[in-house]
């Protein structure tokens, strides 16, 4: 017999008008499905745990997640097929990509040749300033959330803790803040702060460097080390670790990451114009002053208390985690 899954689903299981292929993924607040809709279509059933519906913040973020997700129409934005029909329980519908994660493309690859680094870095690019045309900033890109296909097109997926713009906040600060992942985080997210396309291009930054270089700039023991690197520690020089790196790519990434989101690219569509020509650069047109945290962590005693306000809201989000785990094992 097949082993049970958190939300309860065995493969050859219907839901609605979609038989269960496969556990394709299980998260803190959701789980994801290989599915066949009627019809022989393969899709992803994305269905969040039933312990969490009745939280109303935990059910107003997955609304949001499906609204921001009807809004998308991109090649490289993972599609949704969600049409308002009636279910029988609330989940989302979405295209299923025949590929493996960008991070999986590291593990093995290490690093990628600067041109198919750029390659990959347009087409997150293409995808991204599409949805910052809408006002929607993804504010958790990493390499688990690419997938490659065999093909070579790159698609960004989930959207689970975006944002749109003029959306009301959903969670406490240092919770949300909590809620990205310490290797791509701005400053202004290890701050609390919501973020936006600017937080993306920072990101975007990151996974450029870890293409070209093989690792991100900025490594700890635990999670709160690396995020405090965000805020306070100088850029390693990417030339400086491999001087066979492209001096202009290096100045793109430099200006992704700069910790005041005021000087960085103001949306994925800078950054994409420029990666489109980035052979065409020139250096010395990127001026970089010192590199500065955003001006709210600079006061006496400010990084401490962001510290500790990031430990509670690791603390408050665990207590979730562990609740809802024990919640479904007790089903």
């Amino acid at each position: 017999m097949a082993p049970m899954t958190p939300s309860g689903l065995q493969p050859g299981d219907s839901l609605d008008r979609f038989t269960i292929v496969d556990a394709i993924g299980h998260g803190a607040f959701s789980d994801v499905y290989l599915a066949e809709e009627q019809g022989g279509r393969r899709v992803v059933i994305k269905l969040p745990h039933d312990a969490l519906m009745g939280d109303v913040s935990a059910f107003d973020r997955f609304r949001r997640e499906m609204e921001i997700d009807g809004k998308l129409d991109h090649p490289g934005i993972q599609h949704s097929y969600d049409l308002g029909e009636d279910r029988s329980r609330p989940y989302l519908v979405l295209e299923y990509i025949d590929g493996i994660t960008l991070r999986e493309v590291l593990s093995t690859e290490r690093k990628l040749p600067a041109p198919r680094a750029v390659d990959v870095a347009l087409q997150l690019s293409a995808a991204m300033a599409s949805a910052h045309e809408l006002g929607i900033a993804h504010r958790d890109l990493k390499p688990e959330n690419i997938l490659v296909t065999p093909k070579g097109r790159v698609v960004v997926t989930d959207f689970g803790i975006a944002l749109m713009a003029g959306a009301r906040r959903l969670t406490w600060r240092w919770l949300t803040s909590t809620m990205g992942t310490p290797d791509y985080m701005a400053p202004e997210q290890v701050e609390g702060k919501r973020g936006d396309a600017r937080t993306d291009v920072y990101a975007l930054g990151i996974i450029l460097y870890e293409m070209l270089l093989g690792r991100v700039p900025w490594e700890g023991d635990n999670p709160l080390v690396v995020m405090a690197q965000h805020v306070n520690a100088p850029l390693p020089s990417l030339r400086a670790a491999d001087s066979m790196i492209p001096a202009p790519l290096e100045a793109i990434v430099t200006k992704c990451l700069r910790k005041d989101p005021d000087e960085r690219y103001a949306n994925a569509g800078e950054l994409h114009a420029d990666l489109d020509s980035w052979q065409d650069l020139d250096v010395s047109s990127f001026a970089f002053g010192e590199d500065r945290a955003p001006s709210s962590l600079k006061a006496k005693g400010g990084l401490p208390l962001l510290i500790a306000g990031i430990s509670i809201g690791f603390i408050v989000a665990s207590g979730l985690f562990i609740a809802a785990f024990m919640a479904l094992s007790h089903r």
